[in-house]
């Protein structure tokens, strides 16, 4: 996994590194406001959206495998302690998730999260740049000759179905960081790969030439080592190819100080259009006009001097960092490069729910993150959000951008949409709405906000089509109200009502009949239901005499009684009694409720693996020398579900003479391609790791996950007689703490031979050693370390 584009944050504030240079003096080139270099296209006068595109989850067939960008151990479900993201996604929208072993959300949901491998993920999130004016993706490249290459490549087919289908444009964004070969190898992958997207209508163009952004020359971090000359050579060999090409540079490129390499002015003059990064560069309003004042106005008139247009990066702030303002960080950020005059805007980022600055639909309140994980949601600073209000501000920033909406410094997005319901009225208005399809902006949201005249309407094809609604908690529902608007013409609409406790398993409420809608009568149709609890209420819609298509203006949901029935309290006291190696055993604490607890369910990550009424519960089935991670919810009459108790983490007996190392998480000194550490625990005996060339001494370990009795090492090359015999200086060290390594087996030759299979066999005295560590000083017969398999055993 490439290490982009991080944290990287400027020792200074904006400003206090520009002695050398004149605002008046800048300011006085600016004298009207500045004239595209080009004309309007698919990034000049556009919103872009940076595109990750890059988390794939166990089962989703992604040939990268695992938990890819969700966890720090992809082999390992994400957890609290296992993560590498720090906001949470709204997951109401997706058609399929994945559990992972964070506790249950705060309304006592299942944690679970996305794969961007699925076409449906992918084609939701283009479905919200259509309705919230992201006109153009750019999708996240990277070196694409390591393991993430044929998930990456996978990705764009995704991408670019999922652009023509919803109309929007999308390129490639390669990102150089950590791609020492970069100078060939970019040039194979466009010829070779991605090129053939040009021909996709859905592919950007500007000024007629496909468009491709190359993201990382001149910046000053030694992930991106490289020269003026190679940098220059590849841009002027892709402006041949009758590329437009985009650069981004480093903030500060025009100076060549702080992020930016000295000499690489011609560099970023090459480019047809420069994009400064600015993420982390400041989290205040006074920085943002501090950087508009002495950087923006004099990156600006540069690029107007020489007819390159400036697109320059704007972001919402980073959320677990408390830098957003609710939304008044980013307005202010959009509103100066707006009024600078820049030719289009770069949003960084949609999806990068790593680091915080995602715009995409992200968890609301507590209640919709992880009991007790510390994920900071959008109503972090006391004012309450919509998940999707970071791509209403980028809607009205875009129709800024166009002259759609006047030049404004105060934000006009509202952080929320419609009120909320009452204590005893309309349960439904201003809640979460989703459905099966839309027909472009008729969303599944306007049927419970407060305009009369605003409608859902599903997409075309077959029926049935649905629509739901969210009421935030079970309700004890009996009354539905649907109306159209009132000047529409009569028709009949026919209808079931379903309702569910989880929002996975719905019952029918009331079975399909005909809703006859009728101006004279204000089409409106009331239906008295009967009392059931639910927290969501689905419509599905089986047939429409007037249109076809299912069509709703306002669900109203109405109650017998304003009182919510409230979840049990969580399980407390979780342990673990017994093990062995293929099961565990658990107890706890019992919850308490108003209605009386109906039984218990013991999950491992978002999956239920036992359902008891009592207080403990055996897991069998397991598999040795495994550590898993177990939280119990409770379930009431009503069937609401409880937050999860306390995890435990425990991990089975070993299996008699067992591989402790297979599957395991591994580290490693270096390596080259795509041959990682992860081979050597794989049980793939022709995959290897092999380390950097010339450059011994070299190391690759297995974290066995706890303290082992170790005493046996197997150590393999591939079978095959290509491997031919060589001997290796080979030894194995051992430590608890994964930083104090002690000598098992000291340093000696070993011979590998492919007529004895390759193999080599190390025993010693038995330790206790959760880190095997395999240290290579020499080899015969290639350069480098090199291990096809590393096996572990107790004796």
């Amino acid at each position: 996994m490439a290490v982009t584009r991080r944290r990287f944050v400027t020792s200074v504030l904006a400003g206090s590194a520009l002695a050398a240079a004149s605002t008046t003096e800048l300011l006085a080139t600016l004298d009207s406001p500045a004239e595209a270099a080009s004309p309007v296209g698919d990034v000049v006068g556009k919103v872009t959206v940076g595109y990750q595109g890059w988390f794939s989850a166990p089962g989703d067939s992604a040939p990268i495998g695992g938990w890819w960008h969700w966890s720090r151990d992809r082999f390992q479900p994400p957890s609290p302690s296992n993560t590498t993201i720090v906001s949470w996604p709204d997951m109401r929208e997706y058609t399929r998730s994945y559990p992972t072993a964070y506790p249950n959300l705060g309304n006592g949901s299942p944690a679970t999260l996305f794969s961007s491998y699925d076409q449906q993920t992918v084609d939701t999130h283009f479905r919200w740049m259509q309705e919230y004016g992201c006109d153009t993706a750019a999708l996240q490249r990277f070196n694409p000759t390591g393991d993430e290459g044929p998930t990456r490549d996978a990705m764009t087919l995704k991408v670019r179905s999922a652009a023509e289908r919803y109309n929007r444009k999308f390129y490639i964004m390669y990102d150089v960081t950590d791609w020492l070969t970069m100078q060939a190898d970019i040039k194979t992958d466009w010829l070779n790969k991605m090129s053939t997207h040009t021909a996709s209508s859905a592919y950007a163009r500007q000024n007629g030439k496909p468009v491709v952004c190359i993201w990382g020359f001149g910046f000053s971090e030694p992930s991106r080592p490289f020269t003026p000359g190679p940098c220059l050579e590849v841009i002027n060999w892709f402006k041949a190819q009758g590329c437009y090409v985009i650069g981004g540079v480093p903030t500060w490129w025009r100076q060549g100080i702080e992020d930016s390499r000295s000499g690489f002015l011609d560099v970023y003059h090459a480019f047809h259009a420069i994009s400064p990064w600015m993420v982390y560069r400041t989290d205040t309003l006074e920085g943002l006009d501090s950087y508009y004042n002495n950087v923006n106005i004099g990156d600006m008139a540069d690029c107007a001097a020489r007819g390159i247009d400036y697109l320059p990066c704007v972001m919402p702030g980073d959320l677990a960092g408390g830098h957003r303002r609710h939304g008044d960080f980013y307005w202010r950020h959009i509103y100066n490069m707006v009024r600078l005059g820049s030719q289009g805007l770069y949003v960084s980022m949609f999806d990068e729910y790593n680091e915080g600055n995602q715009i995409a639909k992200t968890a609301e309140t507590q209640a919709m993150t992880p009991a007790g994980a510390n994920i900071r949601a959008l109503d972090e600073d006391g004012v309450a959000c919509s998940s999707d209000y970071y791509l209403r501000i980028t809607a009205d920033g875009g129709r800024m951008l166009k002259g759609q909406l006047a030049l404004t410094a105060t934000r006009p997005t509202p952080p929320t949409v419609g009120t909320p319901p009452p204590t005893s009225g309309d349960l439904a208005a201003g809640r979460s709405a989703s459905a099966s399809s839309q027909n472009g902006s008729f969303t599944a949201a306007n049927a419970v906000d407060s305009d009369a005249g605003s409608y859902w309407e599903s997409g075309g094809g077959s029926f049935p089509h649905w629509w739901q609604v969210d009421l935030g908690a079970s309700q004890q529902v009996s009354r539905l109200v649907v109306r159209l608007p009132a000047g529409w013409g009569a028709r009949t609409q026919t209808i079931t009502v379903q309702g569910s406790v989880d929002g996975s398993s719905f019952s029918t409420i009331a079975g399909a009949s005909a809703f006859a809608f009728d101006p004279a009568t204000g089409n409106t149709v009331s239906r008295t239901l009967t009392t059931t609890t639910a927290r969501y209420l689905r419509l599905s819609i089986a047939g429409n005499t007037g249109w076809p298509a299912g069509q709703l203006a306002k669900v109203e949901v109405y109650g017998s009684s304003g009182t919510t029935d409230n979840p049990p309290t969580a399980p407390s006291g979780l342990a673990v009694t017994a093990k062995t190696s293929s099961s565990v055993s658990l107890a706890w604490t019992a919850s308490t409720d108003d209605k009386g607890v109906t039984g218990y369910q013991v999950r491992q990550g978002g999956t239920v693996v036992a359902t008891v009424t009592g207080t403990t519960a055996t897991v069998s089935g397991l598999n040795a020398s495994t550590s898993y991670t177990f939280t119990v919810v409770a379930r009431d009459a009503a069937g609401n579900t409880s937050s999860a108790s306390n995890a435990v983490t425990v991990t089975t007996d070993a299996a008699a003479n067992s591989d402790l190392a297979r599957g395991r998480s591994t580290s490693e000194s270096s390596h080259v391609q795509s041959y990682g550490s992860g081979n050597v625990v794989d049980g793939d005996a022709n995959s290897y790791w092999e380390s950097a060339n010339n450059a011994f001494p070299q190391w690759v370990q297995v974290d066995l996950g706890a303290a082992r009795t170790v005493g046996r090492v197997v150590l393999k090359l591939p079978p095959s007689s290509a491997w031919g015999a060589r001997t290796q200086t080979v030894a194995v060290s051992g430590s608890t703490d994964g930083s104090s390594f002690g000598t098992l087996v000291g340093a000696a030759g070993r011979a590998f031979d492919p007529s004895t299979g390759n193999s080599v066999t190390l025993t010693f005295s038995a330790a206790q050693t959760r880190y095997v560590r395999i240290t290579v000083t020499g080899n015969t017969g290639w350069p480098a370390g090199q291990l096809a398999a590393l096996e572990v055993y107790a004796s």
